[in-house]
């Protein structure tokens, strides 16, 4: 099984992935590496700045895409390529190992020759950061609709025309005069959208702009940027802030990485979309040039590339011959006036009507649906008959190979503990390490199969999730040991999951001066990962989760859910940034947390996590025989997973926990609300519920929400015992 990367989420790569996960490929274990969950589709951008659509209506999920076909989805920004060891370097985790790989991450404007475009100028892309400050302009707009907006635009190709349009229908909307609206255009060409643009639209796209008090300067060269404004080379001077919709450029790390490309830095590929230099190698859409057939920057041109590029990147891993593609020279171009109509031309041939726009309009809503109405698809055998897989051995003909664990853990910088006598440094049979006479010895062990294609990540939630058990009761982690489960494959696929694996987990681990003192890995059907934790305690100092008073508050550190967005993302039922949230929570350390609630006096403390929050909270109860009232309307929510509730998307685990309902006083009308049911959700890696004092509660949540624990929420109080076995009620 090959591994093939695809990195960035552009059009052609959204098209390949999706015909993939319709067409599967079994000889390949697909990786996407996206530095943005929701990727953007150009073609309607200019109505989103418009206010004509909203923000799903333009983007594309990329998380829910990957998972259609079946990829795994790291969310990261690449920053180089090692070509000789066929390795991909990211920002925020060790790197990615490929056979084959395929680019498609867009372009950016130009920006390296001009003074102080870096600092001052608000780029086109990478289009999340535009639309970031987009929405900013239009914040304050919304808020001072009589204080006067003054913008720049450098750039009048397509791009920045169409731009120009539309921007000026947002602002006017919102503006309580049209004359508070001073917009700029400022292009050095001699018309707009080029010289290859039709001349008759450029003149009339112009005169249209004119019309409406847009000021257009032509031939006019941007040679400084500053906080105010720009500078050209003619003395002019515009003040207001400046948005560079300029020719495009390619990241740096492509041309340092040794791929043949064209003189501007995009990837030179032939007519099967591959890089001639390096033949591993496949790219697409902007960021591409076609040596034999070069093509504007165009999102057309990337729409198209999609299918041969899927059919070529199937045909590599097969071994068979690929196949050349040839692209229309001519396109019709549409472009949109920010009133509801659209410039179409082909050739020497232009017009503008309304029914162009919703000719558009009906093509990008289309378009747009392959990916909002992904299929449920039968999973059918991975092999041909002939090539089934042979018969796996367990017991320890299980364990992964020995060259496999050395070669993962070469290049890790694994922490290490003056009182682990043998350890990593030093491998044993076991481990050994010195226990202070003065302290106690706190242990606890997890695992769990993986519940995203992460691995790296994965390795973070993990150690987080079980290094909770010892910050909950006071403990101070020394030591870890790791049990790894890795899909059964060849060693260099296995090598590259488990070092990622590892490299999460020593990453959180560093962080504390916590020790790897060993550990096991096994094969298996799914990848899975459990810790063994240790940690010190002094022995009057145990913090136990049953020592609760009367009028005491509840405290909860993060918000529930995890359980329902996780069922219902294995379902394709739930979106990008629900899944990011939950990931944000998930990857939070306890550890502040709980020394926030040790200092303002918390007598009692557990994490929630399998048995939800009833489960966790009558673990606390039941030795002492109080009860607790519960607000219902408080609890702390992770975004979406109400509405995965309310489409009735529960966790296999959810059902046992409802047997915690026998202890439960619940009115029918509170039992039907979703806020119920997350009582009952099954948490990974979930906060801390401590009892405080009421007189601290306040200070303790100012605390908590102060260093980062923002959705810390005081959601109920202990009371008497109940006179009759419900020792929870829901008001």
């Amino acid at each position: 099984m090959s591994d093939l990367v695809f990195v960035g989420g552009g059009h052609s790569h959204a098209i390949t992935l999706k015909m993939w996960g319709m067409q599967p490929q079994a000889k390949a274990r697909l990786t996407l590496i996206s530095d943005v969950t929701y990727t953007p589709y150009s073609g309607m951008l200019p109505g989103y700045v418009a206010g004509f659509y909203g923000y799903e209506e333009t983007h594309i999920d990329l998380r829910r895409l990957a998972h259609f076909a079946q990829a795994d989805f790291l969310k990261d920004k690449v920053i180089g390529l090692d070509l000789d060891h066929k390795v991909i370097h990211c920002e925020n985790r060790p790197p990615v190992r490929f056979d084959y790989l395929s680019l498609d991450i867009g372009s950016t404007p130009a920006t390296e020759t001009i003074p102080g475009v870096k600092a001052y100028a608000i780029a086109a892309k990478p289009v999340p950061q535009f639309l970031d400050v987009w929405q900013r302009i239009l914040d304050t707009a919304n808020q001072a609709p009589d204080q006067p907006q003054r913008i720049i635009i450098v750039g009048g190709g397509a791009g920045g025309t169409e731009l120009a349009f539309n921007i000026h229908h947002a602002l006017s909307q919102r503006l309580a005069s049209p004359e508070l609206l001073e917009l700029h255009l400022v292009h050095r060409g001699q018309q707009l959208m080029g010289t290859n643009q039709n001349p008759g639209v450029s003149r009339q796209a112009q005169k249209l702009l004119q019309r409406r008090n847009v000021q257009v300067h032509l031939q006019e060269t941007v040679v400084e940027v500053m906080p105010t404004g720009v500078r050209c080379q003619s003395g002019l001077v515009l003040t207001g802030k400046v948005i560079w919709v300029t020719q495009a450029a390619a990241p740096s790390w492509i041309k340092e990485s040794g791929l043949q490309t064209d003189n501007r830095g995009f990837v030179l590929v032939d007519q099967t979309l591959r890089s001639p230099s390096h033949p591993f190698v496949f790219a697409a859409g902007d960021i591409a040039t076609m040596r034999d057939e070069p093509r504007p920057k165009a999102g057309v041109f990337a729409v198209r590339q999609g299918k041969p590029l899927l059919r070529n990147l199937q045909r590599v891993i097969l071994g068979e011959t690929l196949e050349a593609y040839h692209s229309q020279k001519r396109y019709l171009a549409l472009i949109g006036t920010g009133d509801k109509q659209a410039f179409a031309t082909w050739g020497k041939l232009s017009w503008r009507s309304p029914l162009l726009w919703r000719w558009k309009d009906h093509i990008d809503r289309k378009f747009m649906a392959q990916f909002a109405d992904l299929p449920q698809m039968s999973r059918t055998s991975e092999f041909p008959a002939q090539e089934q897989p042979k018969m796996y051995c367990a017991g320890c003909g299980a364990k992964v190979g020995k060259d496999i664990l050395a070669s993962s853990l070469k290049g890790l910088n694994l922490p290490t503990h003056a009182d682990v006598i043998v350890g990593l440094d030093q491998p044993d049979d076991a481990a050994i390490i010195q226990i202070p006479r003065d302290q106690l010895l706190v242990q606890t062990i997890d695992y769990f199969p993986s519940l995203i294609n992460d691995p790296f990540l994965l390795g973070q939630i993990v150690t987080h999730h079980c290094l909770s058990d010892l910050y909950s009761m006071g403990a101070t982690p020394h030591s870890v040991l790791v049990l790894a489960t890795l899909p059964h494959g060849k060693a260099r696929v296995q090598q590259g999951m488990l070092q990622q694996l590892l490299a999460g987990v020593v990453e959180i681990l560093n962080r504390d001066n916590i020790a790897l003192i060993g550990g096991h890995t096994n094969e298996a059907d799914q990848l899975g990962l459990g810790l063994t934790c240790n940690g010190l305690l002094q022995k009057d100092a145990i913090w136990r989760k049953t020592e609760l008073k009367r009028g005491q508050v509840l405290i909860l550190t993060k918000s529930l859910g995890t359980g329902t967005l996780f069922a219902a993302e294995m379902q394709r039922k739930t979106k990008g940034h629900w899944i990011d949230g939950a990931i944000a929570a998930m990857v939070q350390s306890n550890k502040t947390a709980a020394e926030i609630l040790r200092n303002h006096g918390a007598t009692a403390c557990t994490d929630v996590t399998g048995f939800g929050l009833a489960g966790h909270l009558l673990e606390m109860l039941q030795p002492s025989g109080l009860g607790a009232e519960i607000y219902l309307d408080q609890l702390p929510i992770l975004e979406g997973a109400r509405e995965t509730l309310q489409r009735g998307l529960t966790s296999s685990l959810a059902p046992q926990n409802h047997t915690a309902e026998q202890f439960i006083q619940v009115t029918p009308a509170q039992r039907q609300r979703p806020d119920y049911e997350l009582l009952f959700d099954p948490q990974t890696s979930g906060g801390l519920l401590a009892a405080i004092a009421p007189e601290n509660a306040q200070a303790c949540l100012q605390a908590l929400q102060s260093n980062g624990y923002a959705q810390s929420a005081i959601i109920g109080r202990i009371v008497k015992s109940p006179a009759s076995q419900a020792q929870i009620s829901i008001s």
